[in-house]
């Protein structure tokens, strides 16, 4: 998820907005909250396109459809504004990657799952159809991995039995590499073509590649109707069941139920190791837009710590004390102590920033007061103190205004070790599974020896914490924007893209 822009809006109807999902043909997805801390999609039409009626109505059938469609493999409608400018519609917020970030980060998926997944999308679909509806732009960007399973998004195309076509003569709806032969020859939309695009899907999912190639949209619309899919590398039952669904000849593909048989599931996908593991990974972002910290300067290693630290975080009338329970463990640069220089005395190169925040992991629990996993590299006597303005009526122990947050020492094994650079950085990240977080400038936690590390470091949230982004920087959302438990991180800056967890714990906020 990506922070409000300044031409955002603050509000959509009764939704508060929180951040940017991603953007559509027709317009941008906003994550909205509810009055009452409902998290939801909220599909916003564009201004420039407000005025076309052929966009419109797409946009009132595809609400139309998300209404009558009740499914649990789709996100359920909640509001819409159909009257006048701005157009926009509310779902249910699916928390998790798309199918397409699930295979970007990982690669093709494991047989197993794949059949996991076929099976759960053939439910879907047949569902849709149910109500007389077929999809028509099934893709791995329209497919969220949720916590109970895959759910189907983005019914902007989707169309009913007794609906008109509203494309222009001449002219195909969906997506290139997914719209079946005779969508793209004849606009020939049914169930089948359904189908045909779940193969495609799965021909993605288990290769990891396009499945009819890249390039320009009419070379892959020719490949699709005249040449096979490349399934190299698939399993021959699963390739097969692939292969019957893109048959070029809508009558020569399998119906939903004979695809669901053929999967041969035998338990449930959330069950899956790697499934679990997809939805909880964060996401990699395509090249050329990972988040980043600004960075002032390099850092040497820290050694191991001996043994496995368990922290815990204490929170008495809004003051979080985060902190180690053990004893210490110093934080000393590898190679002996030469302060954070080479082998030949020259000081390590400023790195201008620290990539890939959000690949850092720990997420906090108000319930277990722990961090799941805990810190990578912990240091007994580190100690983090949260203070909040503000209280929520819902949650009076969650800050709705500003956290003042120290972190700082509460103790060095020798005063040698003040004399060795070591830079950290506070983390914290929101509740919500997209958001990446948001850091402060690291600084070196020795710069004015024991006794400033003894003092610590104190830094304001949101007012100190931004977030970077193909180049762009992003203030921090405010803590009344996502109810609930809000993870801070401390981590030990080495170098622009190494950052290690020293320390991890929460808050509540909203």
């Amino acid at each position: 998820m990506d922070g409000l822009k300044d031409h955002d809006p603050a509000h959509i109807g009764a939704f508060a907005l929180v951040g940017r999902l991603g953007a559509g043909g027709m317009g941008q997805v906003y994550l909205g909250r509810s009055p009452g801390g409902r998290l939801v999609a909220v599909k916003v039409i564009r201004d420039e396109i407000t005025d076309h009626p052929e966009t419109l109505a797409r946009f009132r059938r595809e609400v139309k459809t998300v209404r009558a469609v009740r499914s649990p493999y789709t996100a359920g409608l909640v509001d819409a504004s159909l009257d006048e400018a701005p157009y926009w519609l509310a779902t249910e917020y699916v928390e998790g990657p798309t199918l397409r970030d699930a295979v970007r980060e990982r690669g093709a998926f494991p047989a197993v799952t794949c059949r996991g997944v076929f099976a759960a999308l053939a439910e879907g679909l047949a569902s849709v159809h149910a109500y007389g509806v077929t999809h028509r732009d099934l893709k791995p960007g329209n497919v969220m991995l949720g916590a109970q399973g895959p759910q189907l998004i983005d019914f902007g195309i989707a169309r009913g039995v007794s609906d008109d076509v509203l494309t222009m003569a001449g002219q195909s709806l969906g997506t290139p590499g997914y719209a079946a032969p005779e969508v793209i020859l004849r606009n020939e939309v049914g169930p089948a073509a359904d189908v045909f695009a779940l193969g495609a899907t799965m021909a993605y999912v288990a290769t990891g590649r396009a499945p009819f190639g890249v390039g320009e949209a009419a070379g892959i619309g020719y490949r699709v109707v005249h040449e096979e899919i490349g399934l190299d590398g698939v399993e021959e039952e699963l390739g097969a069941l692939i292969k019957a669904c893109v048959a070029k000849e809508p009558g020569e593909r399998p119906g939903l139920d004979e695809v669901i048989a053929r999967c041969g599931v035998r338990s449930a996908l959330v069950d899956d190791a790697f499934y679990r593991g997809v939805r909880t990974e964060r996401a990699q972002e395509p090249e050329g837009d990972e988040p980043t910290l600004v960075a002032p300067v390099a850092a040497p290693e820290a050694v191991r710590p001996r043994r496995r630290r368990v922290w815990r975080a204490v929170v008495v009338a809004g003051l979080v004390v985060v902190a180690a329970a053990v004893s210490a463990v110093e934080l000393r640069p590898p190679g002996g102590g030469d302060g954070g220089k080479g082998g030949g005395g020259s000081v390590p190169k400023v790195p201008g920033h620290v990539e890939a925040v959000s690949a850092v992991k720990g997420k906090w629990s108000s319930r277990t007061q722990d961090c799941d996993p805990s810190a990578e590299e912990p240091v007994s006597q580190g100690q983090t103190v949260v203070q909040g303005s503000g209280r929520s009526i819902v949650n009076p122990n969650a800050m709705t205004g500003k956290a003042r947050i120290q972190f700082r020492l509460r103790g060095v094994d020798t005063p040698s070790d003040a004399s060795k650079p070591y830079y950290v950085s506070l983390l914290v990240r929101p509740p919500h599974h997209d958001d990446r977080g948001y850091a402060t400038k690291p600084v070196n936690l020795f710069a004015k020896g024991v006794k400033g590390a003894l003092e610590g470091i104190t830094v304001t949230y949101p007012d100190d914490f931004t977030q970077r982004s193909a180049g762009k920087t992003r203030a921090a959302i405010p803590l009344s924007a996502d109810p609930g438990d809000w993870t801070l991180l401390v981590g030990h800056v080495k170098s622009e893209k190494e950052y290690a967890v020293i320390l991890c714990g929460g808050f509540q906020g909203g």
